[in-house]
């Protein structure tokens, strides 16, 4: 953990790797870890494992660096194909933490040849509305 305040190579001082989607991970059929994604805007605010903040507007609205979305329960991921359905799956579980301003929705992963980029564009299909902020108050703070 870098100390408050300190930024990183993201935005939110977060480590990258270890928020990667990561083509060895999907080779053996999960991703056990929650992903980085970056968004268009965040607020001037940053919630633990974030350390830093980017943003410049006090809305509400709009997610702070280290805010924890998981993708709903409800949603069917039967119809993506193989690739997909792995992201999908660690999103449902583990989630995605706002790591840095950027693309809109943009979840971050390693190069590999391995990855196939057609399976992978399926992700756009899914949108903001189908995600949930997660409440991480009670998580320890570091």
């Amino acid at each position: 953990m870098r100390p408050k305040t300190w930024t990183s190579a993201d935005a939110a001082g977060l480590p990258i790797l270890p928020g990667l989607a990561r083509f060895g991970d999907a080779r053996h059929g999960s991703i056990n870890h929650a992903l980085r994604f970056t968004v268009r805007d965040t607020r001037k605010a940053f919630i633990y494992p974030a350390r830093h903040q980017a943003g410049d507007t006090n809305d509400p609205n709009v997610p702070a660096m280290g805010q924890r979305f998981r993708l709903k329960a409800s949603f069917d991921i039967s119809h993506f194909p193989k690739q997909s359905r792995i992201v999908l799956r660690a999103l449902k579980k583990y989630g995605m933490i706002v790591a840095d301003n950027g693309s809109p929705w943009f979840i971050s992963g390693a190069p590999s040849s391995g990855w196939n980029n057609d399976d992978l564009h399926q992700l756009g299909r899914v949108t903001g509305r189908d995600f949930e902020a997660v409440d991480t108050s009670s998580l320890p703070r570091g």
